[in-house]
């Protein structure tokens, strides 16, 4: 396991609570043969609103094709730059095709991390985390210390850059996620261009801004159990990221939810594309013109799923604010309070999920 640790983004924070392990409570339920279907009431939800079923031939996800974002052809680039923008600003949320990365890596990533969940409690101590920085957490829940009502998920998260921390056990996992990671840093950055040109800006003036040659990247690995009661669970609620843009594969099962136009949506990926959302941090530095949207997890009764986020931002120490005012990027008075990333980054995991909170704290509500 690497060893060095975090040091800038470790905190005084209370002591995380001794975590429980949802696959093992699912297992649990499922020998029981719990045909009353009654879970814990600590895993009670209750979601209120049901979601809507696209039309798989005509989704009106956007679907943004990268090897044309990336063209050498100038009509091919500008096109492909102005429908970024548009999905940046109607939806806060698209799919990306031809990105690059082989179908093969990203079935293996998958394959690792449920490995890892599979290995036996006993082998998982020395990743139960000390607070919410910590650079490889093993949990449950979201934030135990903070959840009123616990998510139906166990998670593994890790920094992987600019220190790149990996467990040691399985013992393909440091290969694997190296790779994924690394070619998910360079999607990020073709995206991140185009979107910087679609706010009027020069295509690396984001970059620069943001000090993204040391961006901090998260990699979560998410794993959903089957659950006797899926009706009353919910696997994470609902939420907007910290960061920029957020990368998601999955195994063959769906459970991602977006919220759009007031309406929860299902989102089910075609074969080989990455999922992407725009998070907080886009959202202020666009001023308020791309919003992060907020998006939650679904569980079953059938099958298991497993997500991999990778969570995309500035450099930890960046302090993130509105654009300076040019055509398109948002203009005007700037509507939120510069804020070190870090420091969001720590108010955010330290509390529980509650929508567009985190981001509702620093908006400038009058000028």
């Amino acid at each position: 396991m690497e060893t060095s640790s975090a040091p800038m983004l470790h905190s005084n924070s209370a002591a995380v609570p001794k975590i429980t392990c949802v696959r093992k409570l699912s297992e649990s339920l499922i020998n029981l043969n719990n045909n009353s279907n009654n879970i814990p009431s600590t895993y009670a939800y209750h979601t209120e609103t049901t979601a809507l079923d696209l039309d798989p031939l005509h989704n009106p996800i956007p679907t943004i094709d990268l090897s044309l974002l990336t063209s050498s052809n100038p009509h091919h680039k500008s096109k492909a730059v102005q429908q970024l923008g548009k999905a940046c600003q109607e939806w806060g949320f698209f799919m990306v095709v031809n990105h690059g990365i082989p179908e093969d890596l990203m079935r293996a990533v998958i394959e690792v991390s449920h490995e890892f969940f599979n290995l036996a409690e006993e082998e998982k101590p020395e990743f139960e985390p000390q607070n919410v920085l910590d650079p490889i957490r093993y949990g449950t829940s979201f934030n135990t210390a903070k959840d009123k009502v616990f998510c139906w998920r166990d998670f593994l998260k890790l920094f992987v850059h600019p220190q790149f921390h990996c467990p040691d056990k399985p013992h393909a996992f440091r290969e694997v996620l190296l790779e994924y990671c690394e070619r998910s840093r360079q999607v990020v950055r073709k995206l991140l261009k185009g979107i910087s040109q679609s706010l009027g800006l020069e295509e690396c003036e984001m970059d620069k801004a943001l000090e993204l040659d040391s961006g901090l990247q998260i990699f979560v690995a998410n794993l959903y159990p089957v659950c006797p009661n899926p009706e009353i669970a919910m696997g994470i609620a609902p939420h907007s990221d910290h960061g920029l843009l957020t990368l998601l594969i999955q195994n063959e099962v769906g459970g991602l939810q977006i919220q759009h136009d007031g309406e929860w949506i299902n989102v089910n990926a075609p074969p080989n594309s990455i999922l992407v959302n725009t998070a907080d941090h886009l959202e202020i530095y666009s001023n308020g013109k791309y919003k992060s949207v907020v998006h939650r997890a679904v569980v079953n009764n059938e099958k298991t799923r497993i997500s991999i986020a990778i969570a995309n931002g500035p450099s930890a120490d960046t302090i993130v604010c509105p654009a300076a005012s040019k055509e398109g990027s948002g203009a005007g008075a700037p509507n939120y309070v510069p804020m070190k990333y870090k420091e969001y980054l720590l108010s955010q995991q330290s509390n529980q999920l509650n929508g567009k909170a985190s981001l509702k704290r620093i908006q400038i509500r009058d000028h």
